[in-house]
């Protein structure tokens, strides 16, 4: 089942001489619970392609669906709440509230959007991150790998239909980066998340079910890695 799509996607910086083709006319679709590995050099566009996807940056051309929704036909309150409830963020540098315990940054996107926090479904994601005992501390109580287990743990509250993942590893070291990366692979099988990952790194690209490339704004790669 199809949980995401994009057709003819493109996004464009200043014109004539100085235009820059962040994304140049890409398309491709994602399957309901698929492992999605996004790889490409530093200014190839796969930041940017992440952002579009998940309803940070308007693109200069070309859809996105969401589970079937239109993400670019709706208005600026509308896409609000589209990233709350549909789309999980997790970023290479946390972008926790430093103010807020680990478990109060989990529920925040919970709590701004007016809703219940679903106590079990909390339980279960500090026990599966291994933040129970960490729960009351502030961000900067705990470790570099222990502040992204919370920024998985606040993705994954809401229950979103995608989870993206801008370089998750890229401030860690390699023995956190396996365990994080273990983490992200634990919650597409436990959960059924769809999971896409931006990466540089060779060796996390490979232990997704497909890998896409993109060099200058373009798709140079689009294999499966299994079956």
């Amino acid at each position: 089942m199809e949980i995401l799509r994009i057709e003819h996607l493109s996004k464009h910086y200043g014109s004539g001489e100085n235009l820059v083709k962040a994304v140049d006319d890409v398309s491709f679709s994602v399957e309901k619970g698929e492992f999605l590995a996004i790889i490409g050099p530093s200014g190839s566009g796969t930041s940017t392609l992440l952002h579009i996807l998940g309803g940070v940056d308007r693109p200069t051309a070309g859809k996105v669906f969401v589970d079937g929704q239109e993400v670019y036909a709706q208005n600026d309150e509308q896409l609000a709440i589209f990233r709350r409830r549909q789309v999980g963020l997790i970023y290479q540098f946390y972008n926790l509230i430093p103010v807020l315990t680990a478990e109060e940054n989990m529920t925040l996107p919970v709590l701004l959007d007016g809703r219940k926090v679903n106590q079990e479904r909390l339980e279960e994601l500090l026990d599966t991150l291994g933040l129970q005992d960490r729960r009351r501390s502030l961000p900067n109580q705990l470790s570099g790998g222990q502040q992204q287990r919370v920024s998985i743990g606040r993705a994954l509250m809401n229950a979103p239909a995608v989870v993206l993942a801008d370089e998750p590893t890229g401030n860690l070291d390699s023995k956190n980066s396996q365990e994080i990366v273990e983490l992200l692979k634990l919650s597409n099988r436990r959960y059924g998340q769809t999971l896409i990952v931006i990466t540089h790194d060779e060796s996390i690209a490979l232990q997704a079910d497909r890998i896409i490339a993109i060099e200058d704004g373009k798709i140079v790669r689009d294999e499966r890695v299994r079956a």
